[in-house]
């Protein structure tokens, strides 16, 4: 009697962009926690005696877009936010290469974004889709607050201004008023997002697909990316799976190489096409074909390798210590450390570090983290 022989499944791609995706999960709660813990010391009015995570600068997109001009302008890594900076270089990287990869494999946002569409679909079976009349107005939204940012910072601030709010009294609380907009929830905050909860329950992906900016300053960049969705016309049979699953509304089975600004790489249509290799993503139609496997490692590579990269340059932590950050805490209610539809207070930038020092000498506790 012969014995039986077992292959074992082949894992498909939604199983490696999952693995990625909550890898990255777990790393962004591990720093939540830490930071929270950091910020309730600060609240007690002690020197935190556990370091700030820089990954937290990662949810400061338009702190890092000024300091990646001023960058470009003066070739100068500010100390204030660096990994910031550095983040959205590999987030912005990885759009260029792998698509609009991040929104997918990476983003918590994205991530509560499909779990929401889950239960979309649990109520409306089908799903609801908004008529295309509607539909593409609505997706200009996104674009034209991604424009918004980039206007105003590429075009309206000079590099003085630029320093001004680089190193302002805000910009040195970001992170901690970041942590506190959700903390310490305002009713207008609470309404906006139930509200922005809900229609992404009512209409699948509409904060992603409607109104992130983020997201439309990555889609432009994929749409240059080497890396694309091809669809071989020979070996297609035109069974239109590809269009029903795909998250985006990307009619795929129209196409020979997906161009969308939509498309974020989730890989669903390559999973799901029963013509071997009939769809795949690769830099050319006959190129390189990049499989999920190794689309999760280049993630892994950018990210983490450019993390490792940024602490062996002395580029990933900022230089504010942790009596700095008590000092600041202490004053975080005053006026200078606001700001007016995105205009900082002036302040006297050498008045404010001499009384940060004298503050840091004078301090009974005289631990300093780095």
């Amino acid at each position: 009697m012969p014995i039986p022989q077992f292959k074992p499944q082949k894992l498909s791609a939604q199983f490696y962009r999952q693995l990625i995706r909550y890898l990255f999960l777990i790393s962004i709660l591990i720093i939540g926690f830490q930071f929270i813990v950091f910020v309730d010391q600060l609240d007690q009015g002690k020197v935190p005696d556990i370091s700030r995570p820089p990954g937290v600068e990662a949810f400061l997109p338009i702190s890092a877009l000024i300091s990646l001009k001023y960058w470009l302008k003066t070739g100068i890594l500010n100390e204030i936010h660096p990994s910031g900076l550095l983040i959205l270089i590999f987030i912005c990287g990885s759009s260029l290469l792998l698509k609009k990869v991040f929104c997918s494999w990476i983003c918590p946002i994205g991530l509560l974004n499909e779990w929401l569409s889950k239960l979309h679909l649990l109520i409306f079976r089908k799903g609801l889709r908004i008529h295309p009349v509607i539909d593409l107005p609505l997706r200009s939204l996104k674009y034209l607050l991604a424009f918004f940012f980039l206007w105003a910072v590429f075009f309206q601030m000079d590099v003085l201004s630029l320093e001004k709010f680089i190193y302002s009294p805000y910009n040195r609380m970001a992170d901690i008023k970041m942590l506190k907009f959700f903390t310490e929830i305002s009713a207008t905050t609470f309404w906006v997002t139930s509200g922005l909860i809900l229609l992404s329950v009512l209409i699948r992906d509409f904060w992603c697909r409607y109104l992130c900016p983020y997201g439309a300053l990555l889609g432009a960049l994929s749409s240059l990316g080497i890396f694309k969705i091809r669809r071989d016309q020979i070996t297609c049979t035109n069974c239109l799976r590809c269009d029903k699953i795909c998250p985006s509304q990307i009619t795929v089975s129209k196409v020979s190489t997906v161009y969308s600004d939509e498309c974020h790489a989730c890989q669903k249509c390559v999973d799901i096409c029963p013509e071997k290799e009939t769809l795949i993503f690769s830099n050319t139609q006959k190129g390189l074909h990049l499989k999920a496997t190794y689309i999760g490692i280049g993630l892994l590579l950018i990210f983490a390798g450019g993390s490792f990269l940024g602490r062996l340059t002395g580029n990933w932590q900022n230089n504010i210590s942790n009596k700095e950050y008590l000092y600041h805490s202490e004053r975080s209610h005053e006026f200078i450390y606001g700001h007016n539809r995105g205009a900082v207070p002036g302040y006297n930038r050498q008045k404010l570090e001499a009384e940060i020092l004298d503050f840091s000498k004078s301090s009974k506790n005289d631990q300093m983290i780095p």
